[in-house]
C-alpha cells in the first residue's frame, strides 16, 4: 500500500505493508515471579505521656505561634487586671496578650524579637 504524506508543504511518499496482529506483537520471555521482600514494622509500645500540671493563673502562655513584639511588663511590678502583658505578632496580625486578674510578675521568659511556639510560657507570676 503507497500513502501519500504532506508535511510543510513538502509532499512525501510512503510505502506502507500492514501485518497481521501476530506478526507485529513482538515476543518477550516470561519472567518469573518476584519474590515479596515486604516485611511488616512493629508497632511500638503504646506510653502515657504524663504532663506537669499546669497553673494556668500563675503563668501566661503564648496562644499562637508568632514573634514577641513588645514586654510591657518586668519581675516584681504589680498588673492590674486585663492589663496587657505582651505584644505578639502573628501572621501579620498583632495581638495584644492580657492577664485577666491582677498579680505580682515573677519570671519574664521572652523579650522583643523571640520566637515563641503556641502553649511557650511567656510570664511566670507569684
Amino acid at each position: 500500500m503507497r500513502l501519500r504524506i504532506k508535511i510543510e508543504g513538502k509532499i512525501y511518499e510512503a510505502e506502507v505493508e500492514i501485518l497481521d496482529s501476530q506478526e507485529s506483537a513482538p515476543e518477550y520471555p516470561p519472567y518469573p515471579p518476584v519474590q515479596s521482600t515486604f516485611v511488616p514494622a512493629s508497632l511500638p509500645e503504646q506510653q502515657v505521656r504524663v504532663e506537669p500540671e499546669r497553673d494556668d493563673e500563675k503563668e501566661c502562655r503564648s496562644p499562637v505561634a508568632g514573634m514577641v513584639m513588645k514586654v510591657n511588663v518586668e519581675p516584681g511590678q504589680q498588673v492590674e487586671p486585663d492589663a496587657v502583658v505582651v505584644v505578639l505578632e502573628s501572621m501579620k496580625m498583632e495581638m495584644q496578650i492580657t492577664r485577666p486578674q491582677g498579680g505580682l510578675v515573677k519570671r519574664v521568659f521572652v523579650a522583643p524579637g523571640a520566637a515563641v511556639k503556641v502553649d511557650e510560657v511567656m510570664l511566670e507570676f507569684a
